[in-house]
């Protein structure tokens, strides 16, 4: 029985009327429902009230009005209560409490998550899963394109002569390999050593961003267009692009041609030597 219907079944004395409207009101404040309705015309009439006594009253005087024998009548009890948010939390403290908050995943769990990954075609030719190697709190992070034939044999990044010169690079910055960490765009090594397609990157690169993710480092390198393009979604050329710092989350990133690309045009090595003391000057800060 709701407010409506009291207006529409109860006697014309105002001063019931109001009472009644407003107790009503409070208990469906409340949540209380289902209240037992009288026949019409079986509420005994109550005896005129003073003016005093005729201003509307508050939830709690209605209340106090239903204990000391009030003519309105108190409702059956509901088939289902309502719980007060008090008694929520505790409940939920007790039994259903949310796990504490976790921080960042680690790269061991990523590798965990990656498994013996069939997520693309590069999974049929493949010896090794080339993960990653180097400090998971390293500052530099290093992403080239996907293994090679070395890294492939090995299941490590950059072990061939393109990763000779990447160390000697490293030094140049006036670190030590295992300070930095090493990945690429795929686990898996492209038939050939030909970039890697679309699909491929779409199914790896998710992992790679949880590597950078958990590592957080200062400055993410990018070594080669496709690593450029992964990682910043740049579509011009490299050239266009490289030696310059790109806001990169909280971090920066940085383009630099890959040392296979200078391996095959040692003209070029002068430009990568500028790079990476760039990167040098910026890790000083």
């Amino acid at each position: 029985m709701n407010r409506a219907q009291v207006r529409e079944d109860m006697p014309s004395d105002s001063s019931l009327h109001e009472k009644i409207a407003a107790y009503l009101e409070f208990q469906e404040e409340l949540g209380v429902e289902g209240f037992y309705r009288r026949r019409a015309g079986s509420v005994p009439r109550t005896r005129t009230r003073s003016p005093r006594d005729s201003r509307p009253l508050s939830a709690g005087a209605v209340e106090g009005a239903a204990g000391k024998g009030s003519p309105v009548e108190p409702p059956l009890a509901p088939t289902s209560l309502p719980i007060p948010a008090s008694s929520v939390a505790q409940s939920l403290s007790l039994f259903e409490a949310p796990a504490p908050k976790r921080g960042p995943e680690t790269l061991d769990e990523i590798r965990t998550d990656l498994g013996d990954c069939q997520r693309c075609k590069l999974a049929a030719g493949r010896k090794h899963i080339v993960f990653g190697q180097g400090s998971p709190k390293a500052q530099l992070v290093f992403v080239g394109e996907g293994p090679g034939a070395d890294e492939d044999e090995q299941g490590l990044p950059f072990v061939g002569r393109a990763g000779q010169l990447l160390n000697r690079m490293i030094q140049l910055v006036g670190m030590k390999r295992e300070e930095v960490y090493i990945c690429n765009v795929v686990k898996c090594r492209p038939p050939g050593n030909r970039p890697p397609e679309k699909d491929e990157v779409d199914a790896c690169s998710p992992f790679l961003f949880r590597q950078i993710e958990a590592i957080r480092p200062k400055l993410v390198c990018c070594l080669g267009a496709p690593a450029m393009r992964t990682v910043l979604g740049i579509t011009e050329g490299i050239s266009k692009v490289r030696g310059q710092f790109r806001d990169y989350g909280v971090a920066k990133a940085f383009v630099t041609f890959h040392p296979a690309y200078i391996l095959r045009n040692p003209r070029d090595e002068k430009i990568l030597r500028e790079d990476f003391e760039s990167i040098r000057r910026f890790l000083s800060k």
